[in-house]
């Protein structure tokens, strides 16, 4: 039987998610409210604006029994504000934001910048053969701090500019997994390669035969 994988479709780029999640040969369906929270085997959290996805997960009623069932074990994958919720701390976010857990990571949201500060950029991905993942980082967090259960998949910095005004920009994490939980900083479900979503899949395939 094939796992039915959700996409939270309270707001967001569900609809990107959704496409490749089937195009690579998922069972993939929205959810918005409880019922359809039991129905799946996993979920993916979509990029957006964390701090509205935050009150609309309570003004819905989906705040507790989805934390309840990362807890209990459902594989998870965030992207950008999905990183963000995942996070067991989050720096610079409201303190009405609510934390779904799942990562013990500690987040700065909006840490690359403003939407004018968005960018694009090759990274390394652990565990993907072939080319380098092409990344969009959209208002973009990084990880600030990993736990020791924490691996670490994606980074970016290094060189910035050559010549004598050279400078190294420090290595920020932008890529991390915790058993059945994954999240990203950037947006893979922009670019049409689906190999991180493919990723999810196989951990979500992985979680229901050890089950």
């Amino acid at each position: 039987m094939t796992p039915v994988i959700g996409v939270l479709a309270l707001q967001g780029d569900v609809r990107e998610h959704l496409s490749v999640l089937t195009a690579g040969g998922a069972r993939a369906v929205p959810v918005r409210r409880p019922s359809e929270l039991d129905a799946v085997d996993a979920l993916v959290l979509p990029g957006g604006e964390s701090t509205t996805m935050s009150l609309l997960l309570e003004t819905v009623e989906l705040l507790h029994p989805l934390r309840a069932r990362i807890t209990a074990g459902m594989p998870t994958y965030g992207s950008c504000a999905g990183m963000v919720l995942l996070a067991r701390e989050v720096l610079d976010g409201r303190p009405d934001q609510q934390q779904l857990g799942g990562l013990d990571v500690v987040v700065r949201r909006n840490a690359f910048g403003r939407q004018v500060d968005s960018f694009e950029t090759d990274v390394r991905f652990a565990g993907l053969t072939g080319e380098p993942v092409h990344a969009v980082f959209i208002r973009a967090p990084w990880v600030e701090a990993t736990g020791p259960g924490v691996q670490v998949l994606a980074t970016v910095g290094g060189l910035i500019r050559t010549g004598a005004d050279a400078e190294v920009a420090p290595r920020r994490v932008v890529a991390v997994r915790q058993g059945p939980v994954l999240a990203t900083a950037f947006h893979p479900e922009l670019t049409g390669d689906g190999r991180v979503h493919a990723l999810f899949c196989a951990m979500v395939r992985e979680t229901a035969a050890a089950a």
